[in-house]
Parts: structure tokens; sequence; C-alpha cells
């Protein structure tokens, strides 16, 4: 059910996601230490943490995201190329997540 509601969301606002994690329980959030929401990680193939923290370097919510670094493009970049993620750990920004 919930992954139909999803998919109709994303179809809506004409999303193009290739993946989707119901973490209704919270367990996932809680084994990654997840403090706000967002809280972005990027997980290599092998299954290794290689990026943890805000998605960009803004986070007052009126920026321009268009010139914000983001952290979040940078990691994942750098894994598909097969390079070190050199920023590895930010801080994250946004509200609280309440378990």
């Amino acid at each position: 059910m919930r992954d139909q509601k999803a998919r109709a969301e994303w179809a809506e606002y004409k999303m193009h996601a290739t993946a989707w994690l119901d973490d209704n329980s919270g367990a996932i959030g809680r084994a990654y230490g997840m403090l706000t929401t967002p809280h972005m990680f990027v997980i290599d193939k092998t299954g290794t943490l290689v990026y943890d923290g805000a998605i960009d370097d803004q986070p007052d919510p009126f920026h321009d995201p268009h010139k914000a670094h983001n952290y979040v493009r940078d990691a994942v970049g750098k894994v598909l190329a097969g390079e070190k993620v050199t920023t590895a750990k930010t801080k994250p920004y946004g509200c609280a997540v309440k378990y």
C-alpha cells in the first residue's frame, strides 16, 4: 500500500526516484544515527557508509540550491567514479527526528 502511495506521489510531482526505502519503524534511521530530516547517507556498493551529513552547505531554508555546495552530489559522483569521498561527514540540519 505505501509503495503505491509513494509511486503516485512520484508521478504527481514528476519525481524520478530509482529506489524507495520505507523506514516507518525508524530502525534504519536509528542504526545510522539519523538526527534530522533531511540527514543524508551515501553507501557504496560494498555497503560502506562513505558520507554522513547535510545535503549541502546552506542550512537556510530560503537559499538558492543552485548556489549551494551539494555534499551528496559530490559523494555520489566520487563513488560512481571509483574515487574516495573527500568530505565524508558534515553536520546535518533540518527538523529533529522524533522516534
